[in-house]
């Protein structure tokens, strides 16, 4: 739920169930007439599954259920072990009071609704949107009345070809109201469309200028509007002339601005008053930041005149259990987790996200790359045309005034798989292509387009990402600076979007497949794919022991390439796809630097080594308690930290401190051979920072001399969790009973009695079909029957069915 800025014109007060946000002026120069409200009615829906099209026979239905919003019936069913998701309609019903007043224009605002929807109130259709990822406004002023008044919404996320993305795309498209809701009014005389740039800003002076589009207002009007910084001081404020239904703003003279950059995000209030006769007719605001940006040509990217690497990575909107329906919360999460690592950058893959996404962005000093999801199917007919036209318009218009948003994307793969008639043909791509980049110029001239892997559009964009995957689509990750070299001569603004490979959160293994002598070793691109070349996403054993090599080796070039735009990680978080049924958690893309709930893996570590100015340390890795190996053989252990030096201890005896160099691999230098003792081993590192501070972190490794045999059961045991819940797992044993390190099969939970698993939520403990990660899987279970005890069954195609009583 949004947080409006607070100064003398807002006042917050809060009801039980709902934020109602009064909006008026309180100065004591001006009496007020205009009251805007803006009323959150997330709770106390009903939801209807049923695809009927007529809004009479869905209100016949007896089956509605309660529910709040966000909502999406695809919140469990995308990520469960079924093939294939829900894609049709439904509907939503909530009943509200409205002590109405003919003066006010009452709306309601979604911020997203997925993917088409038609909007009734009282029975009347009032509107609809063609679209999910966009927010949209409908005037229900003429179908409200006072006392009480029923809205209706019916989503719809069914097989369109004519609305994008495609759904040859390697992500869901959920269906429902998938964000946040708003009951709005605002006076009939009212301001609206504010929208600002900063042509010229430097260190010791800014300009702003901008437009408001104004409602109604008579002749006699004028608009008042003032700058205020972040301590509520006004830096300077004007009133402006009304022409033509509007009124041009123009601040020239804006001394010693505070600049907006990824270190310091300073941000203003920009506040517009419609003022007749010293009466405050109406007013609006919104947040400022001054900055400016420049990609150099086939060089790097500056930011207020400062040469800023693009750390970068990339984020879809979805969280385990809830799917795309994620509160406010959850986004602000995401986003935090993002600038912990120390990124400074993030692509919003592959769509426009929800409204607290760019808030955050702004607040945290993120760049932005927002993307039309025009992701693969080709272009289509004139209907789609006109649909993904229309998109590309709501997004720069309703994100236009966010100073973190320097990319407009065009589109992904779009050429690929094309869902009509010659929709990839290079005539029609490039064709339509040019058409929207044309557009999005005109809408904003401010910003740069960009897109990625259309080959053919390179000279289109402002900006281009070629496809690299150096070590996990193609070749070794060795080839990633002949792949940069290559196309930093080629493309004039080259900006690596997407890099990576997938990891199986607590998989390790002493020997990370690597390819080498199996791979074209020199390849890198995407596309080799399909030429039948063998690569590491098909051989190799998606241990978090590879990626973190393979991540460390990509920011190792980039961070010390002094010419290089940047690089952005695909992707942050693990997310749910159609297209990857047997992956280790079915139907989930494992490429995320943590999973699906936000828990770390060891790759988030090594990005943050690079990026993050918090001193740290961790020891690789965390998950990696289970070890084995013959007495006196030596094991590599990397330590990954932004601490100038670090020293490592095993068995309190100190191995030495090392001196980080990001010009050495592994892991910067800090990587030491140790041999471990049987049983238990304590492993403590210690960072010693700048300024002489010292930070700590340890790891206790159980190491055993006998190597496991071939495995010949499954064990089950559990423990008793936080929340009261129980973490069952499955442990495979050879017959000796020592856990099978090396065994990776998959296994099937099921809940025969007593409780439920929490499965399709897409974790590594929220799955009932999963590979073992080292001998090991596991799954939540909740009680849902005090009279019974829990019965859970493991299995696979070897073991036929292993039991544990839980009581």
């Amino acid at each position: 739920m949004k947080k409006p800025t607070l100064n003398l014109s807002i006042i917050n007060t809060i009801f039980v169930g709902f934020l109602l946000v009064i909006i008026t002026s309180c100065d004591s120069n001006n009496k007020t007439t205009g009251t805007r409200t803006k009323i959150n009615i997330n709770k106390n829906w009903k939801y209807l599954e049923n695809d009927t099209q007529k809004i009479s026979d869905a209100l016949t239905q007896k089956d509605w259920q309660e529910v709040n919003l966000p909502h999406s019936w695809n919140s469990l069913d995308a990520t469960d072990t079924q093939p294939g998701y829900r894609r049709s309609g439904s509907w939503y019903k909530k009943k509200i009071d409205v002590s109405f007043n003919p003066n006010l224009i009452y709306e309601i605002y979604f911020e997203g609704v997925n993917i088409t929807s038609e909007v009734y109130v009282n029975g009347i259709k009032v509107g609809g949107h063609i679209g999910g990822y966009i927010g949209f406004t409908i005037d229900i002023s003429n179908a409200i009345k006072d006392g009480k008044n029923e809205i209706i919404v019916r989503a719809d996320n069914s097989y369109n070809p004519e609305v994008i993305p495609s759904q040859k795309s390697d992500f869901f498209i959920f269906g429902g109201i998938t964000r946040d809701v708003f009951l709005q009014t605002k006076p009939k005389t009212y301001l609206a469309n504010l929208k600002y740039t900063t042509p010229n800003v430097s260190k010791k002076n800014a300009t702003l200028e901008g437009s408001v589009s104004v409602i109604n207002a008579n002749s006699e009007s004028k608009v008042n509007v003032s700058l205020i910084d972040a301590d509520g001081k006004t830096v300077i404020e004007n009133d402006f002339n009304i022409v033509n239904k509007s009124a041009k703003i123009t601040f020239d003279k804006i001394a010693n601005p505070k600049l907006w950059d990824t270190e310091n995000p300073n941000l203003y209030t920009i506040k517009v008053s419609l003022v007749n006769e010293d009466i405050k007719i109406d007013e609006i605001s919104d947040r400022v930041g001054f900055r400016w940006f420049e990609f150099k040509d086939y060089g790097a990217f500056f930011l207020n005149g400062k040469r800023v690497l693009l750390r970068g990575t990339h984020r879809h909107e979805e969280h385990a259990g809830v799917g795309a329906a994620m509160s406010n919360k959850q986004h602000r999460a995401d986003m935090e987790l993002i600038k912990e690592m120390g990124a400074n950058f993030v692509r919003l893959a592959h769509y426009p996200q929800d409204p607290e996404i760019y808030k955050a962005c702004d607040e945290l000093g993120l760049l932005v790359w927002d993307e039309l999801p025009w992701c693969r199917g080709g272009v289509g007919n004139d209907n789609w045309k006109k649909n993904t036209k229309n998109m590309l318009s709501e997004i720069i218009e309703q994100n236009y005034n966010h100073p973190s948003i320097v990319i407009w994307s065009l589109g992904n793969e779009m050429y690929w798989l094309p869902d009509f008639e010659d929709g990839g043909s290079e005539e029609k791509m490039t064709g339509f292509l040019s058409e929207i980049n044309d557009l999005a110029h005109q809408l904003d001239p401010t910003r740069k387009t960009a897109i990625r892997k259309y080959y053919e559009g390179a000279d289109i964009v402002d900006v281009f990402s070629p496809s690299i995957w150096s070590g996990w689509y193609s070749g070794s990750y060795k080839s990633y600076q002949k792949a940069v070299n290559k196309y930093k001569k080629e493309y004039k603004s080259f900006l690596h979007a997407e890099y990576g490979g997938s990891s199986h959160l607590g998989r390790h293994t002493e020997n990370p497949i690597t390819g080498e002598g199996k791979i074209q070793s020199d390849g890198w691109e995407e596309a080799i794919v399909q030429t039948g070349v063998a690569n590491i996403a098909q051989i190799g054993d998606w241990s978090e022991n590879y990626i973190v090599d393979l991540f460390d080796w990509h920011l190792r070039i980039s961070e010390n390439d002094p010419n290089f735009v940047g690089n952005i990680q695909w992707a942050f978080k693990d997310f749910g796809t159609p297209l990857r049924p047997e992956n280790a958690i079915p139907y989930m893309n494992q490429k995320g630097l943590v999973d699906r709930s936000g828990n770390k893996k060891d790759a988030f570590y090594v990005f943050k080594s690079y990026w993050s100015k918090k001193p740290f340390t961790y020891i690789e890795s965390h998950t990696w308690t289970e070890r084995q190996g013959p007495k006196g053989l030596a094991r590599n252990i990397s330590v990954y930290s932004n601490c100038p030096e670090v020293e490592l201890s095993v068995n309190g005896k100190s191995l030495g401190t090392k001196t980080r160099n990001t010009k050495a691999f592994p892991a910067s230098g800090l990587n030491w051979s140790i041999k471990f003792k049987e049983g238990e081993n304590i492993l403590v590192s210690k960072g010693k920072t700048v300024d002489g501070k010292i930070v700590k972190d340890q790891l206790k490794v159980n190491y055993r001399f006998t190597k496991n045999s071939k495995a010949k059961s499954l064990k089950l045991s559990y423990t008793k969790l936080e929340n009261s819940n129980y973490l069952v797992t499955a442990i495979a044993q050879d017959a000796k009973g020592l856990r099978c390190l090396d065994y990776e099969n998959r296994v099937y939970f099921q809940c025969m009695s007593g409780g439920k698993t929490m499965k399709s939520l897409g974790t590594p403990t929220g799955s009932e079909s999963i590979q073992m990660a080292n001998g090991k899987a596991s799954i939540e279970v909740e009680r849902n029957n005090k009279e019974k005890p829990i019965v859970m069954m493991v299995l696979n195609q070897n073991f036929k069915g292993t039991y544990l009583t839980i009581e």
